[in-house]
């Protein structure tokens, strides 16, 4: 009876999401409340039968991974807030952008763009950035939606292939189920479905696009430190995380007191009205609040034992079969405690299912809006962006997803 009052709970605050733009109730709000409603219900009534202490070590459990989130979602924010704030990526981008450019050659350099970004640095980054370069050009809606859902799928593509890219690949790896020299064979496959979603995304985008040159402001040399801090923190938490397995949060923040450290110094001789703390009022709450609304709904739809049914499939289908729905499923179901659920299920795969696994997890959450990270925060971030206008790319979508897969599979056979 709880489990079914839960779930139906779930599936409540996933149609509120959709059906935003007609309630005009902010998503943040919806998931947030059917999130911490669901886990007050397990704690009233537990969910087949549990302590309450088992019940609350699920939810310190799963505060623990939003929290961790959470703090490195405001670090990475507070960067690009400045950042963007002070018009240094727009500096860059008119910098560097030609005065005329066709839109199909845009699409093109903006997934190529968000793909390798995301290899070198984490998704809800990479997202970041990819979105501010895009939103500096003022493009209007439709195309600002097409141009978005490329960066969601190139972001979520571009860090399949390392362990510092996606934690699904991170924890497959560890379990020793793939290698590093088995992962980078997923580098090609991977891009050519960007590509592939790039062509088909700018199917009738024929106009040319003619950037005003602007005068360019001189970029001050504290935008530049910090612009440096920024990339720094990125490649440190890479470099710490592998080597030594300091939590990317920690470096995060770490980097971000840095950063007010040093601005702090440079700004102390110059009349400004703005603290550099400050800036942190700058970042969208409604996307940090939307993040843990989301996640408290996943956690419990973990806890009830649907993740559990997952592994089911594989008692049906052949896992490479299996593993292409699972992907596709992923985007509905967050794909790390997935991951986790059918490591645990000790699942027979040879190397080769175990790539296709691997990038279906890493990949298939880009199906749906809200599948992975880099969905919630560019939904957040471009207005336009729905969960109703990004439904509307779901062929585009299956169809690089399917190529990617097949090349996963065909890739996997050098193993």
């Amino acid at each position: 009876m709880v489990t079914s009052i839960i779930l139906t709970l779930i599936a409540l605050a996933f149609v509120l999401i959709v059906i935003e733009d007609i309630i005009h109730v902010n998503k943040a709000k919806t998931t947030l409340f059917f999130g911490t409603l669901c886990w007050i219900i397990a704690f009233i009534s537990p969910i087949h039968g549990e302590s309450s202490e088992t019940i609350q070590h699920q939810l310190d459990h799963n505060i623990l991974e939003i929290a961790t989130l959470w703090l490195f979602l405001m670090a990475a924010m507070t960067f690009v807030a400045y950042l963007n704030s002070k018009g240094f990526i727009q500096n860059i981008v008119h910098r560097i952008m030609p005065e005329q450019i066709s839109e199909r050659k845009l699409m093109f350099l903006v997934g190529a763009f968000a793909f390798i970004f995301s290899s070198i640095s984490d998704n809800i980054t990479a997202t970041l950035i990819s979105l501010a370069v895009v939103m500096s050009l003022k493009l209007d809606a439709k195309k600002l939606v097409k141009y978005a859902t490329l960066i969601i799928f190139s972001v979520n593509s571009g860090g399949v292939s390392l362990i510092t890219g996606d934690v699904t690949t991170l924890m497959i790896f560890l379990a020793g189920k793939v290698t590093i020299p088995d992962l980078l064979l997923l580098v090609l496959p991977a891009i050519v479905s960007v590509f592939a979603l790039a062509a088909m995304l700018s199917i009738g985008m024929n106009e040319q696009l003619y950037f005003a040159r602007q005068e360019l402001r001189r970029i001050e040399k504290t935008d530049i430190t910090i612009a440096v801090i920024f990339m720094s923190t990125v490649l440190a938490t890479l470099f710490l995380s592998v080597q030594y397995q300091v939590p990317p949060m920690l470096t995060f923040l770490f980097g971000l007191s840095f950063m007010f450290l040093v601005a702090q110094f440079l700004m102390r001789k110059k009349d400004v009205n703005k603290k550099i703390i400050d800036y942190i009022r700058e970042i969208e709450y409604d996307t940090l609040l939307f993040f843990v609304g989301v996640l408290l709904l996943v956690g419990a739809l973990k806890e009830v034992g649907v993740l559990s049914m997952f592994t089911e499939l594989y008692q049906y289908l052949a896992p490479e079969y299996a593993n292409y729905l699972v992907g596709l499923l992923s985007a509905a179901v967050d794909n790390v405690p997935l991951t986790a659920a059918l490591l645990k299920a000790q699942i027979e795969m040879t190397p080769q299912q175990w790539l296709t696994f691997t990038y279906a997890t890493g990949v298939g959450g880009s199906m749906l809006i809200i599948g992975s990270a880099a969905g919630i925060i560019a939904m957040s971030k471009v207005k336009a962006l729905t969960f109703m206008s990004y439904l509307k790319m779901a062929l585009y979508l299956l169809i690089a997803y399917t190529i990617g897969y097949a090349g996963s599979y065909y890739m996997g056979q050098l193993i």
